[in-house]
């Protein structure tokens, strides 16, 4: 039976966390240089209030591309004003440019992707992208790697991914939620948001996940909820259930 397979892209089919923490790891390079000698200003501290802040501009404002150089700039003005070390012009100015320098990094895919989608795609099923994020920023990363080839028109970038969002893009498309899928790495924005609306849902594990993604699920599901940690097993686990 055709399914409808929603997929999210970043840390689902494509590689983004792991660029995240080699710019994170550069930015507590440069703030443990500066504040040597100042006791509060440690590795770990730096790590947590950068985190903090970040979480904290996202859960109220979603993906914006800003938020995450100006959590690296907030956390340069904290540690200067805990520690009293003098602010510097251009080492804000280096710290924004270090953190915007994480949307140029290569398109990656995960392993098996396209396979993973050819054979969904050739087993007659539908499939659709649904991702959050800044409209050029996702775009840029679709069309690196002709994403449209298997998804078409069919692609959904949200700035703010949560149950409303996903709500609202069911509710205007020609979903069957007896047949519909969400498949990503995220409880928070993929699974309970799937989940809540009534649809399957397929979790997929990742090596490191961010904090800001792991919530404790506390939706009954209505359909399957699995969890997998390898894209080549989708394809099976779909047919599976479907075959019963």
């Amino acid at each position: 039976m055709k399914q409808q397979i929603m997929f999210d892209l970043d840390d689902t089919l494509i590689h983004c966390n792991k660029y995240f923490y080699l710019v994170i790891d550069q930015f507590i390079d440069a703030m443990t240089t500066w504040f040597a000698g100042f006791p509060l200003a440690t590795p770990q501290a730096i790590r947590d209030k950068q985190m903090e802040i970040d979480i904290a501009c996202v859960a109220s404002f979603g993906f914006k591309s800003e938020h995450f150089p100006q959590s690296f700039v907030d956390t340069y003005a904290y540690f200067s004003h805990l520690t009293g070390r003098k602010r510097s012009k251009s080492e804000e100015s280096f710290l924004w440019k270090l953190g915007l320098s994480v949307y140029e990094q290569e398109t990656e895919p995960y392993p098996n992707m396209e396979q993973t989608l050819f054979a969904l795609a050739d087993a007659g099923h539908e499939l659709h992208l649904y991702t959050g994020g800044e409209l050029l920023i996702q775009r840029r990363k679709i069309e690196r790697l002709q994403l449209e080839r298997y998804f078409d028109s069919r692609i959904y970038i949200r700035r703010l991914k949560n149950n409303d969002a996903l709500e609202s893009i069911l509710s205007t498309g020609e979903f069957d939620r007896g047949r519909t899928w969400m498949i990503g790495n995220s409880i928070r924005t993929d699974v309970v948001p799937a989940l809540t609306a009534g649809i399957h849902a397929i979790h997929m594990r990742a090596q490191t996940e961010w904090e800001y993604n792991v919530i404790e699920i506390e939706v009954e599901p209505k359909g399957a909820f699995l969890t997998l940690d390898h894209l080549k097993d989708v394809p099976e686990a779909i047919h599976q259930y479907v075959k019963g």
